[in-house]
């Protein structure tokens, strides 16, 4: 079921189940969001470009007009480098960040219209992504719930934003492992045009996740700070 549990709303300055707990800003964390996920974007962008020029490099070297000497300086230039030594930091910190926005938006929801507003329990917040098979679905409601709790309209605004940043998150998730074993094996030209194709189709699901989610995260930012954070 979709819905949030059954339950009248709250007032903002409701006690019940919230104890004292203050508003807690969320703008410097969604900004901060915001910059981190265009940053990954563009970590990404390099990865694509680095498969492609891989590809047409080996393309050219079996056609006899690139050297073995162009295939070794490839391997140690900078769009290489770029593109593997700084990949878990980016991931590492970006998910960090975009937690602790997403923490302080579940405690501001709750403020907004009561716990009973929210279908999971606030750990939830973070093991949802971490636990197998629940990691499937539990995310997607954790923030669709903190998204109807902000809107300051009932009912709620239209979810398609949340839900075209779930579809593209998990078909990345499915895609990704595919791409890492295409990556390693990769040793023919077909390897490399196999590779450079799957990536750009990660490519444009990691750009749409991305921009969904930014979109997602200042919408409820701005909800929660016009209605509830000074």
């Amino acid at each position: 079921m979709d819905s949030p549990r059954s339950g009248t709303a709250q007032p903002a300055n409701t006690t019940n189940a919230t104890g004292s707990q203050r508003p807690r800003s969320v703008t410097r964390a969604a900004q901060l969001v915001t910059f981190l996920i265009a940053l990954s974007i563009v970590r990404e962008i390099v990865v694509l470009a680095g498969n492609w020029r891989d590809y047409f490099l080996i393309h050219d070297y079996l056609a006899g007009t690139a050297s073995a000497a162009d295939l070794e300086s490839a391997s140690n230039d900078l769009l290489t480098q770029l593109s593997s030594e700084w990949t878990l930091l980016v991931w590492f910190v970006t998910g960090v960040v975009f937690l602790v926005w997403l923490w302080r938006a579940r405690i501001n929801a709750e403020l907004l219209r009561g716990v009973e507003s929210q279908r999971r329990s606030r750990p939830w917040v973070i093991g949802a992504w971490i636990t197998p098979v629940a990691n499937l679905w539990y995310p997607y409601q954790v923030l669709r719930d903190i998204w109807r709790a902000s809107a300051p309209k009932r009912p709620a605004p239209s979810l398609t934003l949340v839900q075209w940043w779930w579809a593209c998150f998990l078909l990345d998730g499915f895609l990704k492992p595919t791409q890492w074993r295409l990556a390693q094996q990769e040793a023919s030209e077909h390897d490399a045009l196999v590779n450079a194709n799957v990536d750009t189709v990660l490519m444009l699901l990691i750009l749409g996740a991305g921009v969904f989610l930014v979109l997602v995260v200042r919408r409820i930012t701005a909800w929660q700070t016009a209605g509830l954070v000074d």
